[in-house]
């Protein structure tokens, strides 16, 4: 199994709660300070410009959100308590009040243990580190996720990400300093990128302190200036096996007890223009799992 090989949150859950608990992710209807141009507009080169659309994008109520994933969990793997995954854009970008009514609204359910928080770096104030972190006192399981993806402002630049790596770094420090656990999103294989770059950000991601990691390849999409880099030759995506050997390397530089959130990302076929392999989420864990298992004989003789 992939976890006799790294510590994933799954397996982290489970001797925490003694049964199995998952994320029910959650779209609550937020923006970005990248789109709604008060940092810039268009958004992330990668990002699906598409799902943007006011026609498109109708979220349900957030506790119909959480029935559905309930109903869908609990059948496919049996799961009776959930960590609410506030997933979608940004969400801790928002008046105070109304992201706190959101979160507790999704804490009042009785089979939800707790939160977790996917936003930029650039987007969270005080107020709602120390809300998180009093919810974390309350005996909720809270986690904070920050999309960094690159450590290299230059990158982070070309991907018209929005904001640098001193944003990251102080909203991390902020963050950890009043004990709330944070999970950094990396995306391998971004333009200009490669295994140096790759491992430099882990590092100095690792220097500075993290209690998780989510490591996501960098996929094609509809509906972005990236698919027209691609159309035009100016991008090529990563090999799977290239994918799943930065990743086994990535893991054995990371401390034993590091939790995973994720090892891979997957998109939608309907919206999936390369690599293929990005839609093949159990071929991708299981390739890092047997090249995990052989770093590990290979150790051992």
């Amino acid at each position: 199994m992939l976890s006799d090989y790294v510590n994933t949150l799954g397996q982290s859950l489970l001797r925490a709660y003694g049964e199995r608990v998952h994320k029910v992710a959650i779209d609550a209807g937020l923006s970005c300070p990248n789109r709604d141009g008060s940092k810039g507009i268009g958004g992330c080169t990668f990002c699906n410009n598409a799902t943007f659309s006011p026609n498109g994008r109708v979220p349900e109520p957030i506790l119909k959100q959480i029935q559905n994933g309930r109903e869908v969990l609990l059948k496919r793997t049996g799961a009776k308590k959930y960590i609410a995954y506030f997933q979608a854009y940004t969400n801790t970008y928002g008046d105070v009040k109304a992201l706190k009514a959101m979160y507790e609204q999704a804490l009042a359910e009785k089979d939800v243990v707790g939160l977790s928080v996917g936003t930029r770096p650039d987007c969270v104030p005080d107020e709602i580190i120390d809300l998180l972190v009093d919810y974390q006192n309350q005996g909720f399981d809270i986690w904070l996720e920050l999309g960094l993806q690159s450590a290299f402002n230059e990158t982070l630049k070309r991907v018209n990400r929005g904001h640098g790596f001193e944003e990251y770094k102080k909203t991390l420090l902020a963050a950890r300093a009043k004990g709330l656990r944070v999970c950094t999103h990396l995306i391998i294989g971004l333009p200009g990128e490669d295994e140096s770059h790759f491992e430099s950000t882990l590092q100095q991601v690792l220097d500075l302190g993290v209690d998780g990691l989510k490591f996501h390849p960098l996929h094609v999409v509809k509906g972005t200036q990236l698919a027209n880099e691609w159309r035009r030759g100016e991008y090529q995506p990563m090999e799977m096996d290239y994918y799943v050997e930065v990743v086994a390397k990535l893991i054995t530089m990371a401390p034993e007890d590091m939790i995973y959130h994720r090892l891979t990302g997957t998109a939608n076929d309907k919206q999936l223009l390369a690599p293929a392999w990005c839609n093949k989420k159990w071929k991708v864990l299981n390739a890092i799992e047997a090249k995990l298992k052989n770093r590990k004989e290979v150790l051992w003789n």
